[in-house]
């Protein structure tokens, strides 16, 4: 198998799904591939490097799958643009930790920018506020998933405290009754309804910022 940095991230992406982000190395996947680990830093320099190949492979999944949105909402479209990054990645074990932060540079990324940003602009927004509005939403998107993944890692193994019957035993209900009442809620137990939730709340969010503009102009 000739090696490549696209070759080092796909086989890095099934390592991870077994080790888990803290537990891949340079070394492992070197060993994974059959090679000395010193013949990966001729294609990726460091472990970061190592990240940035993995994120955009990730990343270039969900952007690929973008279409115009040929007449829907657009707040339809975003939202599934963000359901679409969800899923790739809750496709990996530890995902979202893989996407956070890392430096992504591919053509995909950029078309998927580019079509958001139109589908802002058509829309009313700003291209400022555009700009600004799709970074929130990618955040949210995710860091909700960080979470997520946290709250079932398999580093817990069968000792996992974000059980409901342990998020329950430890709230005191007398001092904390709303708490008590809401854990599930705030921990967002039920995670595809906590991420809708959240989904909805920054889209009517940036619906705001659009209509506050557009009054604000109105009244001159």
């Amino acid at each position: 198998m000739k090696i490549n940095s696209e070759v080092i991230a796909r086989t890095s992406l099934r390592l991870l799904d077994d080790v888990g982000l803290d537990g891949l190395s340079m070394r492992l996947v070197a060993q994974e591939l059959g090679v000395r680990a010193p013949t990966l830093y001729w294609h990726v320099k460091n472990k970061q490097q190592l990240l940035d190949a993995m994120a955009t492979l990730i990343y270039v999944e969900a952007a690929e799958r973008l279409t115009p949105p040929q007449g829907a909402p657009w707040e339809d479209w975003l939202a599934d643009w963000a359901r679409h990054l969800r899923q790739a990645m809750l496709g990996h074990r530890d995902g979202a930790r893989v996407l956070a932060g890392t430096y992504v540079n591919h053509p995909a990324v950029y078309h998927g920018v580019e079509l958001t940003l139109r589908t802002l602009k058509d829309a009313g927004f700003t291209l400022g506020e555009a700009a600004r509005g799709f970074p929130a939403l990618l955040h949210f998107t995710i860091g909700y998933t960080i979470e997520e993944q946290a709250h079932t890692s398999a580093a817990y193994g069968g000792d996992n405290p974000y059980t409901p019957e342990r998020i329950a035993a430890g709230i005191d209900p007398e001092r904390f009754p709303l708490t008590a009442e809401a854990s599930g809620d705030l921990l967002s137990l039920d995670e595809d309804t906590g991420f809708e939730h959240g989904l909805r709340v920054v889209v009517l969010g940036l619906r705001a910022v659009r209509e506050e503009r557009e009054r604000r102009a109105a009244r001159g």
